[in-house]
């Protein structure tokens, strides 16, 4: 009698645990916690500039790149306001995009669909991905010169291998079940290629592009070493070579937030063109 009575009391014994159970706390978004990050580092980089504990020639305060801000959007510097600066660095980031895409999504295809271009392609993609832009900037100089074409030039070369292997990538990945099909169809070779490999490759490009951009900004500064006279990257050279640390930081600060912005644009373009792939 004990033992069946203890059994018939094990569930109520249960449900009583679980209701006294205190309820999980609900984890941080992660907004939350960058903004938490933010609110940490901003404070004690302040109170290092005010204690001096680092040199201002080296950090200056807050403030003083807040102010660096202020008079690079209103007065400028090295004869080009902020508003010059970055309409130079968009040209040749968005030229480069521009050619690396008319360039990199064919060549893409071609590894992805043919042995042919696999073999000839593959090399020179091999070749190119691990170089530095400054290895072989020099090279681009003596073929293109010192204007405008060496930079955007350059700046392609470092954004061409990631979306010449996502594009590949994402050719290969297409699912055989739905070629076979559009092939039983009575679909062509370009219709398949047109209909069916391309939208499915779609997000792995997309992938691709945004990888480029992310190289293409960390290129710009070595773009605009040479010959420049205007642009984020030479701003932050010529404010290096006379130690105007702040203008750095806020060339820094200024080339993060327009990164931040795109790698957002591209987010979106992504959810609209493949929503299916943007929410996975």
């Amino acid at each position: 009698m004990t033992l069946s009575t203890d059994i018939e009391t094990l569930p109520q014994v249960a449900e009583k645990g679980e209701a006294e159970r205190p309820p999980k706390a609900r984890p941080l978004p992660v907004a939350v916690i960058s903004a938490i990050t933010i609110g940490v580092i901003i404070p004690a980089w302040g109170l290092a500039s005010a204690y001096a504990l680092v040199s201002p020639v080296f950090l200056p305060s807050p403030r003083q790149v807040v102010l660096a801000l202020y008079n690079l959007v209103v007065t400028g510097f090295v004869d080009a306001t902020l508003a010059e600066h970055v309409g130079a660095s968009l040209y040749r980031i968005f030229g480069a995009l521009i050619a690396s895409i008319l360039i990199g999504i064919p060549a893409g295809i071609a590894i992805g669909t043919s042995r042919l271009g696999r073999g000839i392609l593959d090399p020179i993609v091999e070749f190119l991905r691990p170089l530095p832009p400054l290895a072989y900037l020099p090279l681009i100089i003596i073929w293109v010169g010192i204007g405008e074409a060496s930079k955007i030039t350059v700046i392609a070369l470092s954004m061409l291998p990631s979306i010449i292997l996502s594009t590949s990538a994402g050719v290969r990945g297409v699912s055989k079940d739905h070629v076979n099909a559009a092939r039983s169809l009575g679909a062509s070779r370009r219709q398949v290629l047109r209909e069916v490999v391309l939208p499915s490759a779609v997000p792995s490009i997309l992938t691709g592009v945004r990888i480029a951009l992310g190289a293409g900004w960390t290129t710009l500064v070595a773009a605009e070493l040479v010959a420049a006279t205007s642009g984020i990257g030479f701003m932050i050279q010529s404010a290096a070579q006379f130690l105007v640390t702040d203008i750095v930081i806020a060339g820094i600060v200024v080339i993060a937030l327009i990164a931040i912005l795109l790698e957002y644009v591209a987010r979106q373009i992504e959810r609209r063109l493949v929503p299916w792939a943007a929410h996975r």
